[in-house]
């Protein structure tokens, strides 16, 4: 009884044994490529639980996620002006074709790092090669990208990987150039600024100019208007006098004398020296001969 139980323990741990060898599971995140004596018998793309034989047959995996090569250092490029320019970049790609993959760079992520890099690099050479500071800076990187992308995903399917993204994350001159490069922006910067002044000083002195010209032209307009407005006044206070002066001419003649007086005599110590026959003192005479009398 004891051998028997012995034996069917045995059997059920055999069995886990050769169900363990026999049994994968392939993640949603993952290829898996079946080979067979060292041939490859079957690529494996869906997720889930497969079999395989025992012994015979043995299983390696692949990534199937978006994978990112970054430069550690920026690298030198020269541009069509033959100046030189730092570049730091990333690369995103992804395996395609894990049987093409395999059996190009066997498998090895390493390896394919190696030839995308190299891949990517020809191509930022040529590209920068034929476009200059200003445009790899800031006029045509856009371009740049897709292009490199374009050229480096082409050689990327040969070895069963896709190229999804290339991008520029700087783009910076040597330290060397950089000075003369700021020197040089500071010069042109100084040399607009002075320029605008330039303007805006003949601008201001224009406005000035047209200003004064305005205050003289409506100082001259209220002057004459002022003028001409006294003029009437003046007209209308003659008409005024000779009409009253016409009525009673006697008293108006009296009237006046008595401002003549009280303008003369408007200080306590004013002397007035004037012949006593003047026509200036007749009221005071009628005045005094009717007191007399």
């Amino acid at each position: 009884m004891r051998d028997k139980m012995s034996l069917i323990g045995g059997t059920l741990l055999l069995a886990v044994v050769i169900a363990s060898m026999s049994l994968f599971t392939v993640d949603q995140r993952q290829y898996a490529i079946v080979f067979q004596l060292g041939e490859i018998k079957e690529v494996i793309s869906a997720p889930g639980l497969n079999v395989k034989l025992p012994m015979i047959q043995n299983v390696r995996y692949f990534d199937k996620r978006i994978l990112t090569m970054d430069t550690p250092e920026p690298e030198r490029f020269i541009t069509s002006e033959k100046k030189n320019v730092l570049v730091d970049h990333f690369v995103k790609w992804r395996i395609i074709d894990p049987q093409l993959y395999y059996e190009s760079v066997a498998g090895d992520e390493a390896r394919a790092r190696t030839r995308l890099t190299q891949t990517v690099n020809a191509g930022l050479r040529e590209e920068f090669g034929k476009r200059t500071v200003h445009d790899v800076v800031s006029g045509a990187r856009d371009q740049i990208m897709e292009d490199m992308r374009v050229k480096a995903d082409q050689d990327a399917r040969k070895i069963g990987a896709q190229i999804v993204d290339v991008r520029l994350k700087r783009v910076d001159l040597p330290a060397e150039v950089s000075e003369s490069v700021y020197r040089r922006m500071e010069a042109e910067r100084k040399r607009v600024a002075n320029e605008l002044r330039s303007q805006g000083a003949a601008e201001a002195e224009k406005i000035r100019a047209d200003a004064d010209r305005q205050r003289e032209v409506i100082v001259a307009e209220a002057y004459r208007t002022a003028q001409q407005v006294k003029g009437e006044g003046d007209a209308k206070a003659t008409a005024v006098y000779a009409e009253a002066f016409g009525q009673n001419a006697e008293f108006y003649s009296f009237y006046r004398s008595l401002e003549a007086y009280r303008a003369s005599f408007a200080g306590k110590d004013d002397v007035l020296v004037v012949d006593p026959s003047s026509d200036f003192f007749r009221f005071m005479k009628d005045a005094g001969g009717a007191a007399g009398n």
